[in-house]
């Protein structure tokens, strides 16, 4: 194998391929996603992080190739070399990326060979999170996860473009501390050097960036691990991630238009959609009277509406001792809801 990567190296990932490089000979490198005997020309989707291309396997351009292809099997680690051509006319495939090319191998090194995976590496399978965790090192191959690790990558080094363009500066501060009060119970670290004490695995960076601020550094940002001994939640992690950040001199508004710049721009250089800015902004008893808490999504409506001018002289006693009483009436208008059980 050593022999072959050093005569071979790769020229392309599988996904960058397109018919622009029709004609041209590339040098692949990846894992046997699918394979598929057509009759004596073996097809194989070579899969790497930036997508999939097909590989055909002719014995009418390589005999030895095509031999050594027979054996290949799922999740088998190849390299390929070989000439890209353009699909025959009505064998394209609009649903892959590289759909509407193929690489004629011409040689082929079987890199390492696999077992029979537990499950199908394919995105849209069904998989119980308990087989997933057991075998991460698969899991992790597959391209819905490699998109979401891709997509957060793509989302940090925006958010350090962005920070460092509006002036903040970078500082990573220490995991090794002392205990400080916050809203979780810490993870403690024994100490082998001073016996019976502890460090603290920090919540989140809050004394050493106002130290910081202190200091004079007066912008600063970090994207920084927290760690929080609590019980698993939909919305709790042990550990977890957070964009910090902490300014000297500034008002409300400073904040907001710091934070509405950086969720643009994240959209912007990640996902290609612009975001109109400033955001709209309710005040918090706006969002109390209208929706009922104060993080509603409003994409759904759902809006409370008062009702106690309009029944106030109904002459129905539930409604007319609560106006009475000093309360106030209030209902959601649901489309429909006529039709859903009680």
């Amino acid at each position: 194998m050593s022999d072959f990567l050093t005569k071979l190296k790769r020229t392309h990932y599988c996904g960058h391929l397109n018919d622009s490089h029709a004609g041209e000979e590339v040098i692949l490198m990846g894992w046997a996603h699918r394979r598929r005997d057509h009759g004596g020309v073996i097809f194989i989707d070579l899969r790497d992080r930036e997508g999939l291309v097909q590989v055909v396997f002719n014995p009418e351009i390589s005999a030895g190739c095509h031999d050594e292809a027979g054996r290949i099997r799922a999740e088998f680690v190849l390299a390929v070399k070989g000439l890209v051509r353009k699909r025959p006319v009505g064998m394209e495939n609009p649903d892959l990326k590289t759909g509407a090319i193929e690489v004629m191998a011409s040689d082929l090194e079987i890199l390492n060979e696999s077992k029979t995976p537990p499950f199908v590496l394919d995105s849209t399978a069904e998989i119980s999170e308990n087989v997933r965790l057991k075998y991460r090192y698969l899991d992790l191959r597959r391209p819905e996860i490699q998109k979401n690790l891709i997509l957060r990558s793509r989302v940090a080094a925006a958010t350090r473009e962005y920070f460092c363009r509006e002036g903040f500066i970078e500082v990573e501060t220490p995991f090794l501390t002392k205990s400080t009060p916050e809203g979780a119970r810490d993870y403690l670290v024994p100490s082998r050097v001073n016996q019976g004490m502890f460090y603290a695995l920090p919540q989140s960076p809050q004394i050493f960036k106002q130290l910081l601020m202190v200091s004079g550094f007066d912008r600063y940002f970090q994207i920084v691990k927290c760690f929080r001994d609590e019980d698993l939640r939909a919305d709790r992690q042990p550990e977890f991630t957070q964009i910090d950040v902490e300014m000297s001199f500034i008002t409300e508004e400073d904040i907001i238009r710091i934070m509405e710049g950086m969720m643009a721009h994240l959209f912007s250089a990640c996902l290609g959609r612009e975001l109109a800015i400033p955001f709209p902004r309710i005040s918090y008893r706006e969002a109390i009277n209208r929706f009922g808490k104060d993080s509603p999504d409003m994409r759904f409506g759902l809006e409370i509406r008062d009702l106690t001018d309009i029944l106030r002289g109904s002459g129905f006693k539930l409604f007319s001792d609560v106006v009475a009483g000093g309360g106030v009436i209030k209902a959601i208008a649901i489309e429909n809801g006529t039709s859903l059980s009680r």
